[in-house]
């Protein structure tokens, strides 16, 4: 789990493979984030060649119709970055 006085850095996800947290599976990689200039807060992670599972979702997306991943969601980056769908959705 994150730990939330710990900072990730978007050059720590970028490139990254998005795995579920509930059933292992791949949504895609980190393609992009989005994030709050004023403080650095990162918002959403942008997936890059979702899979099938990641379109099954019907997540939100931004309006390039990528696939946006709410940071929220996110628990744990390490060498892949862990969500939990059941936050996703």
């Amino acid at each position: 789990m994150l730990d939330d006085n710990r900072k990730v850095r978007a050059k720590d996800i970028m490139g990254k493979i998005v795995i579920s947290e509930e059933s292992g599976r791949k949504f895609g990689v980190v393609g992009d984030v989005s994030f709050i200039p004023e403080s650095g807060e990162l918002m959403s992670i942008l997936i890059a060649s979702p899979t099938k599972h990641a379109v099954d979702l019907e997540v939100h997306e931004d309006d390039k119709g990528n696939i946006q991943v709410p940071f929220s969601s996110v628990r744990s980056v390490g060498d892949f970055v862990i969500v939990s769908e059941k936050e996703i959705i």
